[in-house]
């Protein structure tokens, strides 16, 4: 099978298409012909080397992705051969034809989602899931703004807070984005590439400040950020590359608090809620994954370098092998 592999650390243009052996699932195992694999920032941290969790080299990339159950192992049961699946992490990664993955990590995809919004399923509505409910634990009639809101992240956060009943506000930095997150739900979309964007928020909260904040950036916004506050409001960390500097009285004066976490550390009761959420949502259309570029696997170079663009990757960017 054609699959991306990483043989040593570095740019983007360490992703080499090659020729590798089609995996075989062992017992409580799952192939899955994969039809679309999703690309996230996390991806290119870890092909860097400079993540949390490093792969031991030479590896395929990829934690996300959609496709059909080629064949199981034994003592498989929540799965069988023609299921459509999204892929929840793997264990060889999903930039390739085929991924093998464990029982655990394969969730059925409902016949109204297509292969390319399948695969962008888990990072991103996971994390907001995590984010929303189990951080910010947020609840009808507060205010969020979604910081960075036109990704894939963003996109997802945007839907979820919008149907829990909150008024929700979104940044992006281009009118493409803007116009894609007043789509996907936002009361209200701010240029964050406009100086007195800060300035507008507020006004928007009649002054009072906004009760949680969705950071994709932090390492930029996070100082900003506990400004926009109101009273006992909380910003989750979601997203940073780098280190920040700020006030810590803007934290003291609102009795107002920072919060962050990493997806790897889920609890296994805290993924079966986020999944048997996630997929409620995509069952009824509350979450709708939207599908900003669909790229060859053979390109997953010009992916990478994408994904990371400055202006946004306005949805999820998915490889097709």
């Amino acid at each position: 099978m054609k699959a991306i592999l990483v043989r040593q650390f570095g740019g983007p243009e360490v992703l080499k298409l090659e020729d590798v052996p089609t995996p075989k699932p062992s017992a409580g195992q799952v192939l899955v012909k994969i039809h679309a694999a999703g690309v996230n920032p996390a991806d290119t941290y870890a092909r860097s080397g400079n993540y949390a969790v490093i792969p031991p080299l030479p590896y395929t990339p990829g934690t996300d992705g959609a496709g059909v159950v080629d064949s199981v192992g034994d003592g498989v049961k929540k799965v069988k051969p023609g299921d459509r699946v999204y892929v929840a992490k793997s264990l060889s990664g999903t930039y390739a034809e085929y991924a093998l993955a464990a029982e655990s990590q394969v969730f059925l995809l409902p016949d109204r989602i297509p292969f390319a919004q399948g695969a962008g399923v888990f990072i991103p509505y996971a994390t907001a899931y995590h984010a929303i409910h189990h951080k910010a634990k947020a609840h009808g009639a507060e205010t969020v703004l979604v910081h960075g809101a036109s990704g894939g992240v963003g996109i997802a956060s945007v839907q979820m807070t919008r149907s829990l009943g909150l008024t929700v506000f979104g940044t992006a930095g281009s009118a493409k984005g803007l116009e894609l997150v007043k789509r996907e739900g936002a009361h209200q979309v701010f240029d964050h590439s406009n100086a007195a964007y800060k300035d507008e928020i507020m006004k928007a909260t009649g002054g009072r400040g906004v009760d949680i904040i969705l950071e994709m950036l932090a390492n930029v916004n996070l100082g900003g950020d506990l400004k926009l506050l109101a009273p006992r409001g909380r910003v989750v960390v979601i997203g940073s590359r780098g280190d920040v500097t700020i006030t810590p009285r803007d934290l003291m004066s609102r009795q107002a608090a920072i919060l962050a976490f990493s997806l790897w550390g889920l609890t296994e009761a805290e993924s079966v809620e986020i999944h048997a959420g996630i997929n409620a949502g995509l069952e009824n259309g509350t979450l709708r994954p939207v599908v900003g570029a669909e790229i060859p696997l053979k390109d997953a170079v010009q992916a990478h370098i994408d994904v990371m663009k400055p202006s946004g990757a306005f949805g999820k960017i998915v490889l097709i092998p």
